[in-house]
């Protein structure tokens, strides 16, 4: 019972923490959860656990599906257009290393997780006004 109290209280506390994060957090949190992900998935293919390495690349090309759903390519123009490309190229690969469970291509792929991470860090940072 009690355990259920905290669960509930946890949930309430992470759907508002999600509510009072900008969209710009929100970015930031997938990128991160993404290089997050996409590292436990190579991890677990190098432990052989097919299962484990599935869970989590999926939970990172899931991350990268959202990112291109929300993406106003509209508005964004050319950038936005070389943005999509970008993900499509990331959902791809993590799709191709995810069925040959390869390591070599989590190799190739989670740097480039780690530059859109990095990318969208440095547009945070710069639209709060910070260095």
């Amino acid at each position: 019972m009690a355990m259920n109290a905290y669960g509930n209280a946890f949930n309430t506390y992470k759907s508002n923490s999600v509510n009072f994060a900008s969209k710009d957090q929100l970015l930031l949190m997938l990128v991160e959860g993404a290089a997050k992900f996409s590292k436990i998935g190579r991890q677990a293919i190098i432990d052989k656990d097919v299962k484990k390495a599935h869970e989590n690349i999926v939970k990172a090309q899931n991350i990268f599906y959202e990112l291109m759903a929300t993406l106003d390519v509209a508005k964004g123009g050319e950038w936005a257009q070389s943005l999509m490309k970008v993900y499509e190229f990331i959902t791809r690969r993590l799709t191709d290393a995810n069925i040959k469970k390869s390591e070599e291509i989590m190799k190739e792929v989670i740097p480039l997780i780690e530059e859109v991470r990095d990318t969208w860090n440095e547009a945070y940072k710069k639209s709060k006004g910070g260095k």
